[in-house]
């Protein structure tokens, strides 16, 4: 996501499903954007989602899910990191007879930052920038998941 080269342009690239908190350091989130930017058509729009730091905090602070799906468990740990980034321990337990279980294991890492500082690194690039909470009528500090939209101008260039 950091270093993709396409030789097309487009005139909506989507980022979906909070990926971009996996990216960890935000200077990784700025070369996205400057990226991005570039593989967009002239009023091109850039749409993309994000967990923010206070649900990445909700998480930690709940126990553990599981769930079970036919005769096979999923268990989803959410721990804390240092860098106010968030460690997603995830467990499946595929069921292969009476007594056996095989384990599939996998930590993912997400991390959130300020919506003030991801949208002043937006505006280094396009030219409208709007966020968007789902669950009211404007973002605010009990914000969960955001969207931002990012448009560039009607210019071709790059900035």
């Amino acid at each position: 996501m950091v270093d993709f080269h396409i030789e097309d342009r487009f005139d909506v690239i989507c980022c979906v499903f909070d990926s971009i908190n996996h990216v960890k350091r935000f200077s990784d989130w700025k070369r996205v954007f400057a990226r991005v930017r570039r593989h967009l058509s002239p009023g091109g729009c850039f749409i993309f989602d994000i967990n923010t730091q206070r649900k990445l905090e909700r998480h930690i602070a709940e126990p553990p899910w599981v769930h079970r799906f036919g005769k096979n468990l999923l268990i989803i740990d959410v721990t804390a990191l240092p860098n106010r980034a968030s460690n997603w321990n995830i467990k499946v337990f595929e069921h292969l007879n009476t007594n056996r279980y095989v384990l599939h294991e996998e930590d993912i890492i997400e991390v959130s930052y300020p919506s003030g500082k991801i949208v002043a690194s937006l505006r280094a690039h396009f030219a409208k920038v709007r966020v968007i909470d789902p669950e009211r009528n404007r973002p605010s500090a009990k914000s969960e998941k955001l969207f931002l939209v990012a448009t560039n101008s009607m210019s071709a260039s790059g900035g």
